[in-house]
């Protein structure tokens, strides 16, 4: 057998012959072998000196093999290792360690030939995640630069593009205006989209950081109606906004702890999405709160129903799954719903839909209200 790349295996063992016999048959493979002699030693090494795959005994004095396994599991900060379990007869709960995290278990005395091709399993398990993970960080990776890359020249377009609107190079004819608007709109849709492409990649990957305040929501879902009532006017459609059952119960109405900018966010796609799936009737954004057992507010409610088209029920598990287009012509990139949820759910809340074709849908979000 030939192995490319010498992987580090850590065989954990309170008994010396064991730590010899263990050593002795996978160095013979081309294995690097560490040995300790009980679990907090195994520990220590795990964090310093991460290796690729780990033969744990199961009964040790001190922290024995299960709980080894657990507090190696429940770090966050170790990425994945196989684990082996080494049992005696005797024992009774290959069970326990296999909810423990353990991957496979091997019974003592245990076959030469069988260790070997439990090892060699388990380390095609580690290099596939590994491999996996690699791929996936370079995807971000390239992300990130792909969406920053690209704003820089379409925010210099944007830019020119209304110098020429405004005549700085020159009198153009209405015709070229009418053009150049068509090429502003178009430029700023695809910002749009590179800006929301990147602030999925953010949260996706752990890097956005909130900016906590106290947030008035009917301030926030008065301001974004206001901006998006001109396209309303443009369909005749009716949109509205319902903040009436906040009032009448006063007590800090609508004022939750979030990311102010973030929230509006959430408001402006819900909202926008339905002024563009709806031709005829209304868009109605309603804001109330619920109350818990006590009679304290604890959730307050935003809904944005529509009457448009409706989304197909085959649709609506996957409708917040990023780059999930719907099946209507105008559907966009599949990107500003899911990072709807992905907002909403960093405040502790979530988001639902309801829907029937033909006949609108509504969106609801929950979020947790300062008390």
């Amino acid at each position: 057998m030939t192995i490319l790349k010498k992987d580090r295996i850590l065989s954990v063992d309170d008994t010396k012959d064991n730590l010899i016999l263990v050593e002795a048959i996978l160095e013979d493979e081309g294995y690097h072998i560490d040995s300790v002699a009980n679990g907090e030693a195994a520990l220590k090494n795990v964090v310093e000196f991460p290796p690729d795959l780990i033969i744990l005994d199961v009964m040790m004095p001190g922290i024995n093999g299960y709980e080894v396994t657990r507090r190696i599991r429940n770090n966050p900060e170790i990425n994945y290792i196989p684990i082996l379990l080494l049992t005696a007869f005797d024992e009774s709960s290959v069970v326990e360690g296999l909810d423990a995290g353990a991957d496979d278990f091997i019974r003592k005395p245990f076959d030469t030939e069988e260790l070997l091709a439990r090892v060699r399993s388990l380390l095609r398990l580690k290099h596939s995640i590994d491999e996996q993970r690699k791929m996936t960080l370079q995807r971000e990776d390239f992300v990130s630069r792909l969406t920053h890359d690209l704003r820089t020249p379409l925010v210099a377009a944007d830019r020119m593009l209304h110098l020429f609107l405004q005549e700085v190079f020159g009198q153009i004819s209405p015709e070229m205006k009418q053009a150049i608007h068509k090429m502003i709109r178009s430029n700023q849709n695809l910002l749009e989209m590179v800006n929301t492409l990147l602030e999925v990649y953010r949260f996706e990957a752990g890097k956005k950081n909130l900016n906590y305040e106290s947030c008035d929501l009917t301030q926030i879902a008065t301001e974004v109606v206001g901006e998006l009532s001109p396209l309303a006017v443009e369909k005749n459609l009716i949109l509205k906004l319902d903040t009436h059952e906040l009032n009448q119960t006063g007590n800090n109405g609508g004022i939750v702890n979030g990311d102010r900018l973030e929230l509006r966010r959430v408001f402006n796609n819900l909202i926008a999405n339905a002024i563009k799936f709806t031709d005829t009737g209304s868009i109605e954004v309603r804001i109330f709160q619920t109350l818990s057992p006590t009679n304290h507010p604890n959730q307050i409610i935003i809904e944005v129903q529509d009457t448009g088209y409706g989304i197909v029920a085959e649709d609506q598990g996957t409708i917040f799954e990023r780059f999930r287009q719907g099946r209507n012509k105008r559907s966009g990139s599949g990107l500003g719903l899911h990072l709807s949820q992905c907002i909403v759910e960093a405040h502790g809340g979530k988001i639902e839909l309801s829907s029937q074709l033909g006949k609108g849908s509504t969106f609801t979000v929950r979020l947790p209200k300062i008390t």
